[in-house]
């Protein structure tokens, strides 16, 4: 059985792990073995980079931080993900590449193709079969998170512009992808949204 890599991407606030966490249940009832996977994160060394990344204190050049989301995606996909797909397991993870393009190219005004490029040499060209953007207004985003009452991290403090900018490069990467990518309203209920993304799915499981 082939495997099978699924990725959601989304501003901060749009229920990504909600939806993993659906989708995977419904994989688990189809009788897939299911990994749950993040950037940053999904492994020890990812963890540390998390830290760096989304919680130090003071400032991270951009070149920096881009370069760092890269470290942790070569590892990650090295140890994690492609031997996981290789035993024919549906990978379920929240972002990937695009979040790169987004948050460090848009967000950050870098060349967006030289992220992309730098995370493609990362992970030797590896791309999910299904891209799930969770689309949302920033705005609106921000208030879900503000109504969690978590402390936010260095990307979720920054300005409306700024994940305004991460919104608009999202949209324009699925406008140029619409054969991996499947762009759901955020602000449908999450039942709708799981409906929407297993309609999808269930064709290449």
């Amino acid at each position: 059985m082939n495997g099978l890599f699924i990725t959601l991407e989304g501003g901060d606030g749009t229920g990504k792990s909600t939806q993993a966490s659906l989708l995977g249940e419904w994989f688990t009832a189809q009788g897939r073995e299911v990994v749950f996977t993040r950037e940053p994160g999904g492994t020890d060394l990812g963890l540390e980079l998390r830290e760096i990344v989304l919680h130090s204190r003071g400032h991270i050049a951009p070149r920096s931080e881009a370069l760092l989301y890269a470290a942790d995606r070569a590892h990650h996909v090295a140890t994690l993900v492609r031997p996981a797909l290789e035993r024919g397991a549906v990978v379920i993870q929240d972002r990937y590449i695009d979040s790169s393009v987004a948050y460090q190219g848009a967000g950050r005004v870098l060349d967006p193709e030289e992220v992309r490029h730098v995370s493609e040499w990362a992970t030797e060209g590896l791309y999910p079969h299904i891209t799930v953007l969770l689309d949302l207004d920033p705005a609106v985003g921000r208030e879900r998170l503000e109504s969690d009452n978590k402390p936010f991290d260095r990307l979720e403090t920054e300005a409306l512009d700024f994940h305004t900018r991460v919104r608009e490069a999202y949209l324009a990467m699925a406008d140029a992808e619409p054969t991996r990518f499947i762009v759901i309203d955020a602000t449908l209920p999450r039942e709708e949204i799981r409906d929407r993304i297993v309609d999808r799915v269930g064709s290449q499981s």
